[in-house]
């Protein structure tokens, strides 16, 4: 078996292929020290920063209207204002607010159509609170089906609705700007139509007073 020298007098091309060795295993050294290093700093700026979902929560929710009258017409005519909050836990982490929207949804359809929440930025430890207006703009048309089932839910005096923010969020870390992150919230509403008592088959439609929101709750939040 062949032997390879290292040594400084070989006249040879072992040593130059010596070299080259050295040279690669320093070069790998240097590669995985790097991995390493730039792993650790990471490691050591999310221990640090620990950065949270912002917190949303459903404060207020008045149904100035909510009318559908199956089988004569599947339209739906709404007009509602939400009062959605929310608050920034993070201590080092700011939070942009890029192009959110709001609607409301019944059973995983759109009730309303989006109303655009202004762009803002939120500071460490801060809340926002938003009121804005929901309505169908004559444009919503529910399934036969789902038009039955909302006509039902206000005849037997609670309806169930979901108030959604969807929209693009960026982290702010000291002069630091993330890209964009996908922000979706669910905040479900439940209303009382005429104190519990329901319509008893005739769809009123609403009023000062008829739908009541129960309770602020928490929202569920997905970044």
């Amino acid at each position: 078996m062949a032997v390879k020298h290292c040594g400084g007098h070989s006249k040879g091309g072992g040593g130059c292929e010596c070299e080259h060795d050295r040279f690669r295993r320093k070069v790998c050294g240097a590669v995985v020290a790097l991995v390493l290093l730039a792993l650790f700093v990471v490691l050591i700026v999310w221990l640090v920063l620990r950065p949270h979902k912002p917190r949303f929560y459903l404060q207020d929710l008045s149904v100035l209207c909510l009318n559908v009258t199956p089988p004569a017409s599947t339209y739906l005519f709404t007009t509602m204002q939400a009062t959605v909050a929310a608050r920034n836990d993070n201590d080092r982490v700011g939070v942009y607010y890029d192009e959110v929207d709001v609607y409301a949804e019944y059973k995983g359809v759109d009730i309303t159509v989006p109303t655009r929440l202004p762009v803002g930025y939120q500071g460490h430890h801060d809340q926002s609170v938003w009121s804005p207006f929901l309505q169908s703009m004559d444009s919503v048309q529910l399934p036969p089906p789902l038009a039955v089932a909302l006509a039902q839910d206000e005849t037997a005096g609670y309806v169930l609705i979901d108030i959604r923010v969807d929209g693009w969020v960026r982290w702010k870390v000291g002069t630091w700007i993330s890209g964009h992150y996908h922000l979706r919230v669910n905040c479900p509403a439940l209303l009382t139509v005429n104190e519990g008592k329901g319509s008893y088959g005739l769809n009123t439609g609403g009023g000062q007073g008829y739908f009541r929101f129960q309770q602020a709750a928490a929202c569920a939040v997905d970044v």
